[in-house]
């Protein structure tokens, strides 16, 4: 046996290893590990082209504003949480988008998940089910993180355009914040309309135990429903953007 089949071998064998940046001939189908994701927000597109103010914000703020966030998971269980920081974003704070402190936990073969959301100065513990999302799977291709990718979309919560792209080489359904359904990991997501993405910028094959998993517990409980019923009523005089506002903060 050569030296690359032996190494290989033994990664499957242990389930640890260096960040995965390229696949080889000898494909490794992962099961459990940790996925570094970049989420992605052009501000300039969001900005209302109607407002006296737009062009004084784009000589004060950075066009995109990029956080990290981990995704842990097993075969079938996913943990999205918040990952590195980044130091400056040159983002003022009115730009300020909800989401970014999410943390959601998601059980594939249930379908069950729990989400940890910030809105303003409220923290929600969301219980629910799993989003069903009806994918349509196309025969567009792309490599990321290294590794083989397939385009799927989808209409989300009734006018969401979703674009998404996933692997087979990673056995878990999952994907960030709840996107799933998928015959494997959702490595890359982008809802065009939305102005934001979500991009693997590497996988690690770790070792990954019931500890490493928590679910979030802190947060008025509710579902999904009950906090769409609260955002709407608070948002109804913002226009477009509370609109946008609801559709984030419910992904």
């Amino acid at each position: 046996m050569s030296a690359s089949r032996i190494f290989t071998a033994v990664l499957l064998l242990l389930k640890i290893g260096p960040p995965l940046q390229a696949q080889t001939s000898n494909t490794i189908f992962l099961s459990e590990g940790k996925i570094e994701f970049e989420k992605k927000f052009n501000a300039y597109a969001a900005m209302d082209d109607n407002n006296s103010w737009t062009e004084l914000e784009k000589k004060t703020t950075s066009q995109f504003k990029i956080t990290y966030f981990d995704l842990v998971f097993t075969r079938n269980k996913t943990l999205y949480r918040p990952g590195r920081e980044v130091t400056d974003n040159g983002m003022q704070i009115f730009f300020e988008r909800p989401a970014q402190e999410n943390v959601v936990y998601s059980e594939l073969d249930n379908a069950t998940v729990i989400s940890q959301k910030k809105v303003f100065e409220q923290l929600f513990l969301v219980q629910d089910s799993l989003r069903t999302i009806r994918w349509k799977i196309t025969d567009e291709n792309r490599t990321i993180a290294g590794f083989a990718c397939r385009r799927a979309n989808a209409i989300i919560m009734d006018s969401v355009y979703v674009v998404a792209f996933y692997t087979d080489e990673i056995l878990t359904t999952g994907g960030p914040e709840s996107f799933n359904g998928l015959p494997g990991m959702i490595l890359g997501v982008a809802l065009p309309h939305q102005h934001v993405s979500w991009f693997a910028t590497k996988v690690q094959a770790t070792a990954v135990s019931e500890k490493d998993l928590p679910p979030p517990v802190k947060g008025k409980k509710v579902n999904n429903e009950a906090l769409k019923k609260t955002l709407a009523e608070t948002v109804k005089t913002w226009g477009k953007q509370g609109q946008e506002f609801l559709l984030i903060t419910m992904l």
